[in-house]
């Protein structure tokens, strides 16, 4: 306490609530910017502020009654040292239902498929699937396991219906497949990847598009393939999809876009 009142001589003053094992002191935000932490100034002292509660008077646990030492009228504004200098930007869903969800800074902003999934309440039925993307593309986009773990959590808290703990568990491992822009428009149908600046690598045909490596051959191509050589440089975006997903997306006899695919793989178009 000593070291602590060097800190933040306010709390000598400021609203106190006596707990079963110290004391919590309050101090009125006036819409400053403080982050959470279970270890300010490196000790084991917990500091709450928005999303976060505690136990307040008159409520008793375990036997103990939580009783006010000094009044919340005497509560103190929040000193200065526990103001974040430079706030994170306020990005927010539209209000409905479910809770109002800030959306945090992440490494991947380009990649709005991310930022769809932040910002949308999702679903029953979709749920599982979306936390479980989101934390794999978050992750591939040089997140850590920690921060994507803590936004995933903050995610779910923030609908209308969240998972349990046990479904959550689930949600948070790395996927043995590596999704891409087709596996993901596949598993959320909400997703809008016309909005995404990061389709075609920032919006340009890179040298490692597989249009761009076999440019010189398309004029060969009969138009059948080349239709098809569009759909995987574009639409599938380098990835090799099954005959029947093709199909699928074409609308073509499934015999043609196989006998393309195998003409196409015979040219040395894809491996």
């Amino acid at each position: 306490m000593p070291e602590l009142e060097e800190y933040l001589p306010e709390i000598k003053e400021t609203t106190r609530v006596r707990t079963r094992r110290g004391y919590h002191y309050y101090f009125s935000l006036n819409g400053e910017y403080v982050k959470s932490t279970n270890s300010l100034f490196g000790k084991r002292l917990e500091l709450k502020s928005n999303g976060n509660y505690v136990v307040a008077p008159p409520s008793t646990i375990k036997a103990h009654r939580y009783i006010y030492e000094i009044p919340l009228s005497e509560m103190l504004p929040i000193p200065k040292l526990l103001i974040e200098k430079e706030r994170e930007p306020d990005l927010y869903v539209e209000e409905g239902k479910h809770k109002t969800f800030k959306i945090p800074k992440y490494h991947g902003q380009k990649v709005d498929c991310i930022r769809q999934i932040l910002s949308r309440d999702l679903e029953v039925g979709e749920r599982n699937n979306s936390l479980f993307i989101l934390y794999n593309l978050l992750l591939r986009n040089k997140n850590t396991g920690e921060y994507a773990k803590k936004l995933i959590i903050n995610k779910n808290s923030s609908l209308s219906k969240p998972l349990n703990e046990i479904e959550l568990k689930k949600v948070c491992r790395e996927a043995s497949y590596n999704y891409g822009c087709v596996g993901i428009r596949d598993g959320l149908a909400y997703i809008k990847c016309e909005v995404c600046e990061y389709r075609f690598k920032d919006g340009e045909l890179k040298d490692s598009n597989i249009l761009i490596k076999n440019i010189r051959m398309l004029p060969k191509l009969s138009n059948t393939q080349r239709g098809i050589a569009c759909l995987l440089g574009t639409i599938f975006e380098g990835k090799i999809p099954s005959v029947y997903r093709i199909t699928k997306e074409t609308n073509m006899d499934w015999r043609i876009v196989n006998n393309a695919m195998k003409s196409l793989k015979k040219k040395g178009f894809f491996d």
